[in-house]
C-alpha cells in the first residue's frame, strides 16, 4: 500500500498556502494525480482561502490505491477566525481488499474567549466482520468549567458485543461523574453528582434484557451525613 499520506498531503497544503493569490482575500485550489509504484493511483487536492477581515482556512484530501484493491484516504483542515479562534482536524481511512478497514480522526477547536474542545476516535473492522471502536472528547469553558468523556465498543464476529462509556463534568456549581458498562443485553450505570454546597448524590442502575431494570440512590451532605434526595 502506498505510504504517501502525510508527506503528499503536506506538500499539497503547502502548495496552496504558497500560491500568490492566497496572500490577499480570495481562494486558491491545487489538484494532482499520478500512477504509483504499487500499481494504483495517487490523487489529491488542497484549497486555501483568506477572508477580508483576517480569517483563513485550508483543507486537503488525498487518495491512494494499489494493485491489490486496497484504498487509503487522508484528509485534514485548519482555520482561524478574525477574532482569534481557530480549529484543526485530520482523518485517515484504510479499506483493504479482504474486507477489513480502519479509520481514525481527530480535531481541536479554540474559541476567541478561551474555551476549547477536542475529540479523537478510531474504528476498525476485521475481515471476519468484527468491529472495535474507541473515542474520547474533552471541553473547557472560558470560565473554567470542564467536561470529559471516553468510551469503547466491541462487536465480535459471532455477534456478541460489549462496551463502556464514562463522563465527568465540573464547574463552579458542582460536578458529575458517570460510568456505563454493557454486554449482550445487560449493563450497569453508576453516577455521582455534587452541588455547590457539597451535597452528593450517588446512584446505580442495572438492567437485563427481558428482565427489566433496578435502581438505587442515596444522598449525603458535605459532612457525609445521610440526607433526603431532592
Amino acid at each position: 500500500m502506498n505510504k504517501m499520506t502525510a508527506l503528499s498531503f503536506a506538500i499539497l497544503i503547502g502548495a496552496a498556502l504558497a500560491a500568490p493569490s492566497a496572500d490577499a482575500a480570495g481562494r486558491v485550489t491545487v489538484r494532482g494525480a499520478r500512477t504509483n509504484a504499487e500499481g494504483g493511483v495517487t490523487a489529491g487536492s488542497a484549497t486555501a482561502a483568506r477572508g477580508p477581515n483576517g480569517g483563513a482556512a485550508t483543507r486537503g484530501h488525498a487518495v491512494s490505491t494499489d494493485g491489490n484493491g486496497d484504498v487509503k484516504t487522508v484528509s485534514g483542515g485548519a482555520g482561524k477566525g478574525p477574532n482569534g479562534g481557530y480549529y484543526k482536524r485530520a482523518g485517515t481511512t484504510t479499506v483493504n481488499s479482504n474486507g477489513s478497514a480502519y479509520h481514525q480522526s481527530g480535531g481541536y477547536a479554540h474559541g476567541p474567549n478561551g474555551g476549547s474542545a477536542s475529540r479523537y476516535g478510531t474504528t476498525s473492522r476485521g475481515a471476519d466482520g468484527s468491529i472495535q471502536h474507541n473515542a474520547l472528547a474533552s471541553a473547557t469553558g472560558p470560565n473554567g468549567g470542564t467536561a470529559n468523556t471516553s468510551g469503547n465498543f466491541t462487536r465480535n464476529a459471532n455477534g456478541t458485543y460489549s462496551g463502556q462509556r464514562s463522563m465527568s463534568a465540573s464547574n463552579a456549581n458542582g460536578g458529575y461523574n458517570g460510568n456505563t458498562t454493557y454486554s449482550d443485553g445487560s449493563g450497569t450505570h453508576t453516577s455521582t453528582a455534587t452541588n455547590a454546597a457539597g451535597d452528593t448524590y450517588t446512584g446505580s442502575t442495572t438492567w437485563t434484557k427481558g428482565q427489566g431494570a433496578t435502581h438505587t440512590g442515596s444522598c449525603k451532605d458535605a459532612a457525609g451525613n445521610p440526607i433526603a434526595c431532592p
